[in-house]
């Protein structure tokens, strides 16, 4: 439709467009051929810029000359860098009809507001150009990056007999966190395995992300001894300079209970122990993963009877600066005491609520239990 009104324009008209340089490439852009949504949205927003610049003359109550800014508010929310320039040239024609109408109209503090709105306008159009991206569709796809992680780190459903909770706390309420974790089950054969990538918030998260495709990838396609290797293995070929990962393994048979925990570099898995009433740690350990091209874990091996459970977790609930770590662990065990008597499922979120109110780290806690 713009492309016919373009056509329509008078022979004078179009010649005058001819004659003003920095019109010919718009005259010739609106003249191309099929119209796109870049265009479309640039034309748009352009008209509104002349309708509010003149309006503002006639009626400053309906049109006032500060509403331009919300033109280039939003050219910097959907065009590329190239259409906003054109649009903020458009948007100065404005400003400075009005000021030649009536200078009073147009002060310090509206040219202020203008040049620091154009300003932020022009950062998020360039930020989003690098991305590749138009419009809001990079705030989409990162919003469905998390959703994916978040549905990924979901247990899968477990027979009668068996129940687990998962938490994820990430540091500063960020959507995104070096925390996560990765799950399969084939029958009555439950593996996953709580990865730990340093660093916190949106600053890990990107490695996080890419981790966790990777590593659920390899999850359940190899003999459960092989999977740690093999993370180890494709973190070394990454030939990251920043950080290091942790990961703990478990490989659970949920007909006999009977399960093995493999460590590297991981914080100590616990288990308690229903006949005693006691929490007990594992000797698992191994080097943190990506360090040494040939890794080497300690497993360990038991058995959840009922009543039983198995707690896993990330050192953003027990480390601390300038504190012992297995004081944050003694510290932990006894604010897991609490989860006995109020129930596994009701206590688990607030015991990482509880253990993360100290610190400003990603939180993560698995809790499987035997019923």
């Amino acid at each position: 439709m713009l492309q016919r009104l373009v056509h329509l324009l008078p022979p004078g008209v179009r010649a005058f467009l001819r004659r003003i340089p920095p019109l010919v490439r718009l005259y010739r852009w609106l003249r191309m051929g099929r119209l796109k949504r870049e265009r479309n949205v640039f034309v748009a927003l352009a008209v509104l810029a002349v309708v509010l610049g003149i309006g503002a003359t006639v009626s400053r109550a309906w049109a006032p000359p500060s509403a331009l800014v919300l033109t280039v508010l939003g050219g910097g929310l959907l065009l590329k860098v190239r259409s906003l320039v054109a649009l903020l040239g458009v948007v100065a024609v404005m400003v400075a009809y009005n000021n030649w109408h009536d200078p009073r109209e147009v002060g310090p503090g509206m040219i202020a507001t203008l040049v620091i709105t154009a300003v932020l306008a022009l950062t998020l159009a360039r930020t989003r150009q690098q991305l590749g991206v138009q419009g809001l569709r990079g705030d989409s796809m990162l919003l469905e990056l998390r959703d994916r992680l978040h549905r990924q780190g979901q247990m899968p459903e477990l027979p009668a007999g068996w129940d687990s909770q998962v938490v994820l706390l990430q540091a500063g309420g960020s959507s995104f966190g070096g925390d996560f974790v990765v799950s399969s089950r084939e029958g009555d054969m439950l593996e996953l395995a709580l990865v730990d990538v340093s660093g916190k918030g949106t600053d890990a998260g990107t490695r996080a992300l890419m981790l966790s495709g990777a590593f659920g990838g390899l999850l359940g396609s190899l003999q459960p001894g092989q999977f740690l290797p093999a993370a180890n293995t494709y973190l070394q070929r990454q030939r990251w300079d920043e950080g290091f990962v942790t990961a703990v393994h478990l490989v659970l048979n949920l007909a006999t209970g009977e399960y093995t925990v493999e460590s590297a570099g991981h914080p100590p898995a616990v288990q308690f122990d229903a006949g005693s009433g006691t929490w007990q740690v594992s000797p698992a350990k191994g080097v943190v993963l990506g360090v040494v091209p040939d890794l080497r874990c300690v497993p360990e091996h038991g058995q959840l009877r009922p009543g039983d459970a198995l707690l896993l977790y990330t050192d953003g609930l027990v480390e601390s600066p300038g504190r012992d770590l297995d004081a944050g662990i003694d510290r932990l065990l006894g604010e897991a005491e609490r989860l006995v008597p109020e129930g596994f499922r009701k206590g688990a979120r607030e015991l990482v609520q509880t253990m993360a109110a100290e610190r400003d780290d990603d939180c993560a806690l698995i809790l499987i239990w035997r019923t």
